[in-house]
């Protein structure tokens, strides 16, 4: 099973504050965009998760910011699976700038729901399958 992987992602000027830096808030997004892309790389569409009735809303999550990222930076988002998902999810991140300096990391935990009922199911076995 291979639990890591990376992206890249250009820091766009709309999520930057008025002195270039990125804003904290916007770290979320990254990760967010960093996990759709793990599952997109096996094969799992977050879509289609949706749609057969499953959500996968974050119950935790944790940054630790080390350096700021600036307007135009390119950074790498290096996302690991924590353990085998039972009811939940846990990833860590490792958010690097092009110089390969730790700006900042991270730590999520979602949750596998049952969209019909909101209450917490177990990680859908073609999931597993795939990972």
């Amino acid at each position: 099973m291979e639990k890591t992987n990376k992206i890249n992602i250009r820091v766009r000027y709309s999520e930057t504050d008025k002195m270039g830096v990125v804003y904290h808030g916007n770290y979320a997004q990254y990760l967010e965009i960093a996990r759709v892309e793990w599952l997109r790389s096996r094969g799992i569409s977050y879509k289609e998760l949706e749609d057969s009735g499953v959500m996968l809303p974050v119950i935790s999550l944790q940054i630790n910011y080390k350096k700021s990222a600036h307007y135009d930076d390119l950074l790498t988002i290096e996302l690991d699976l924590v353990r085998i998902p039972g009811v939940k999810i846990e990833f860590d991140y490792r958010i690097l700038n092009e110089h390969k300096q730790v700006i900042a990391t991270a730590n999520t935990v979602l949750a596998f729901i049952d969209a019909a009922s909101f209450k917490p199911i177990r990680c859908p076995k073609y999931i597993l399958e795939k990972i």
